[in-house]
């Protein structure tokens, strides 16, 4: 699948990982041949890498960022500013300059630690309640939306070549008149206008049975808002072949949408594992999904000449080439 995407003009077609799955031989394998990209599933998020204040452990995101250099994958980075797996001495905090302090430490330090190295980092994720307001967390709470900016700053400075990207679910999934996917479009742009340095909206994508329909248009708005877009934690309750196909082309069609990632390899490892949400099966084995895409997806190559990659996307390949292991 990864090379029908970029024979369509994209970047990748990518999926989550972390050392446990990079260990398993036969996940490891999959993803070789068919994921162009890994994005780290929780070894990249504040608890992991930041646990107590100042104490910085980034042995299981080395791990994924060595993996994907050595096997020349792309890299998602994922993800610096969270409300969730937060530790409580973050949440703790009551002063706007320690906080501001805290912030640009950790996405300094994490994000300045692989530059050169990842492609895209998820700055600040779910950030939004359904509403489409900011979600009530210790960052909104004490910095208001100044946090966003902060921290996004830091991440500028810390890997001027890395697309940076804000990251949230019910999106597209609900429709592109749902509140929350105006709301953040309303958000996003008045920041961009205001000159803080978001390069792309992430669209997490976790579908229920028969909400594909709804992605089309909701992820068309996504996409205008900001110079770039893509999905980033797709997964489809059922996997119905119809469903994954809906998605993959919308994303295909939206010239700025330049990739997408499945979360997860197999559906016994996905965190909605009862709900069968994959392309390959327990077995490592590719299911109807996987075999529609190829078919309705790639036959879409058959209109299309040598691969047309924008010079921005072709900055964004080469500031991300691969470069040697971390030690």
């Amino acid at each position: 699948m990864d090379a029908i995407f970029k024979r369509l003009g994209k970047l990748y077609f990518g999926t989550c990982a972390d050392a446990g799955s990079l260990n398993q031989a036969s996940n490891a394998a999959v993803i070789k041949a068919d994921f162009g990209q890994v994005t780290p599933e929780n070894s990249g998020k504040w608890d992991a890498i930041e646990a107590s204040q100042g104490n910085f452990n980034f042995g299981g995101l080395d791990t994924l960022v060595n993996w994907a250099t050595t096997n020349h994958k792309l890299i998602r980075g994922h993800t610096t500013v969270w409300y969730s797996q937060l530790p409580s001495w973050v949440s703790a905090i009551k002063s706007k300059e320690t906080l501001t302090t805290v912030i640009q430490n950790h996405v300094t330090k994490e994000i300045g630690r692989y530059a050169g190295k990842v492609l895209q980092w998820d700055v600040v994720n779910e950030i939004f309640n359904e509403q489409g307001g900011l979600r009530t967390s210790v960052f909104s709470t004490v910095l208001g939306e100044d946090f966003v900016r902060i921290a996004f700053e830091a991440a500028k400075k810390a890997d001027p070549n890395a697309k940076l990207y804000i990251n949230d679910y019910n999106t597209v999934e609900k429709g592109s008149t749902y509140a929350k996917t105006t709301g953040m479009i309303s958000y996003v742009k008045k920041w961009i206008t205001a000159g803080i340095p978001i390069d792309g909206i992430g669209a997490q994508t976790h579908l229920m049975t028969g909400e594909a329909k709804n992605v089309p248009a909701a992820l068309k708005l996504l996409c205008a808002a900001a110079p770039e877009c893509a999905i980033t934690e797709m997964d489809i309750v059922g996997a119905a072949p119809a469903d994954y196909v809906t998605v993959v082309k919308t994303c295909v069609e939206i010239h700025n949408c330049v990739g997408l990632t499945v979360w997860g390899v197999r559906d016994p490892d996905s965190w909605r594992a009862a709900s069968s949400p994959l392309l390959f099966n327990a077995a490592y084995a590719t299911k109807p999904a996987y075999s529609a895409l190829v078919a309705t997806i790639g036959a879409m190559t058959a209109s299309v000449g040598a691969p047309v990659v924008t010079a921005a996307a072709q900055k964004s390949i080469s500031s991300a080439a691969p470069t040697p292991p971390l030690t």
